[in-house]
């Protein structure tokens, strides 16, 4: 995985906080909800990508 994905995910996980603060905020349940698996996205792509990082080694 390059930097680009490295950011993209970085950007993914930083919008996942955003939208379940937000949701929060306005007990929006919904929002919340998907602010949360957006963070969960972002956080299995990087162990997949430190798992890639560490065969590289």
């Amino acid at each position: 995985m390059g930097i680009a994905d490295k950011a993209k995910n970085a950007a993914q996980d930083l919008a996942g906080k955003a939208k379940e603060a937000i949701g929060d905020a306005t007990d929006n349940e919904r929002l919340e909800a998907e602010g949360k698996k957006d963070q969960t996205e972002a956080a299995a792509r990087k162990a997949g990508e430190n798992v890639k990082d560490a065969f590289k080694k």
